[in-house]
């Protein structure tokens, strides 16, 4: 049974705070910024959080495709950073854009790769044809701990992917999925920061996990990069995935309509949806793209995406990546430290 994309949407906050204002405050220089190849990120607002990203997120794709959300027969939200240890984003999200209350619901957490997993979920449902429609979201509001590397890109945006069977905006080809135990990044209960194994980082978490699953999916489809006219991959700063796209024999042609990162900085569950819905934004019916997520503990999920006709017709429905980027208020640290609640009495 063929399913894939029905709809997408996504939705960016409008404050960004410059790298190099950070690196201001912290004495670090402003090359750090060329460094990591992130130059600015968004930040929420005072009353955002993952929930109403994903509201916002969700209410986007059903606008671009004028979607019925009574059709909806499950919500599944990713996100590392959930307002309620107990209490389900998906509920909240289920009110507020469906008429009715016929859906399942539940929560999903692995890091970045959170919203790549649910849409694996809605995949299954809509192919066993248990529901019509499953709504697959990645939003985060990311941490970072004053002073931390991680400060300089841990931002604050999402996206929600409509699945379904008919009238498909892309096919989902096939996917592939490689996990291991690897401690490369965590957060314990009741820790305000996440924590990260900093020798972790590249190898063997990002680079292993999401060439393991890259190659895996290809051996799998018989394909090759240059079967492909696009390419994502998650994008913690500027400079892995380039590096990686690379290794695995993509060209930066391939990556540069996803690659926002730069822009908006590293929105955990949202930064490989993001980057699709940028390249999405912009393909045409035949086009292929290539998608691997990544999420820290550690695993990655590649896909396999072939772009129909009816991307032509939903295309226009709703704002942006590109929108979401250009609408852009800048903070300083202090406002910047408010805004994302970093003064605690």
């Amino acid at each position: 049974m063929v399913s894939g994309i029905v709809s997408y949407g996504v939705y960016i906050p409008r404050f960004r705070i410059r790298v190099n204002e950070i690196a201001r405050v912290w004495g670090d220089g402003d090359d750090i910024s060329e460094s990591l190849q992130v130059f600015e990120k968004s930040v929420p607002d005072l009353d955002e959080d993952a929930v109403t990203i994903a509201v916002e997120a969700a209410r986007n794709a059903l606008q671009r495709a004028n979607v019925d959300p009574r059709r909806i027969g499950a919500i599944y939200a990713g996100s590392e950073s959930h307002p309620y240890a107990v209490k389900p984003t998906g509920t909240i999200v289920g009110q507020a854009v469906c008429s009715s209350s016929s859906f399942t619901a539940a929560d999903f957490e692995f890091a970045c790769k959170a919203g790549t997993a649910a849409i694996q979920a809605c995949l299954g449902l809509v192919g066993s044809k248990d529901i019509d429609l499953g709504l697959a979201i990645g939003a985060d509001v990311s941490q970072g701990a004053p002073g931390d590397m991680l400060e300089y890109t841990a931002a604050a945006g999402g996206a929600a992917y409509l699945i379904g069977r008919e009238g498909l905006a892309a096919e989902i080809e096939s996917f592939y999925s490689f996990t291991t135990d690897t401690p490369d990044f965590w957060r314990r209960e009741g820790m305000p920061y996440p924590e990260h194994g900093g020798r972790f980082t590249g190898e063997p978490a990002y680079f292993k996990h999401i060439s393991s699953a890259a190659r895996g999916l290809m051996e799998r489809m018989g394909t090759a990069p240059n079967d492909y006219d696009y390419a994502v991959f998650h994008q913690p700063n500027g400079k892995f995935p380039v590096r990686v796209a690379k290794t695995l024999g993509f060209s930066k042609r391939q990556i540069e309509p996803g690659l926002v990162v730069p822009m908006i900085g590293n929105t955990y569950s949202g930064s490989c949806l993001i980057g699709l819905a940028a390249t999405l934004d912009i393909a045409e019916p035949g086009d292929r793209i290539f998608v691997t997520s990544f999420g820290s503990g550690a695993g990655s999920d590649a896909f396999s995406i072939s772009v129909k006709e009816r991307i032509e017709d939903i295309r226009c429905g709703a704002p942006s990546v590109r929108d979401y980027i250009g609408d852009a208020q800048y903070l300083d640290y202090a406002m910047y430290a408010k805004h994302k609640g970093k003064l605690r009495i």
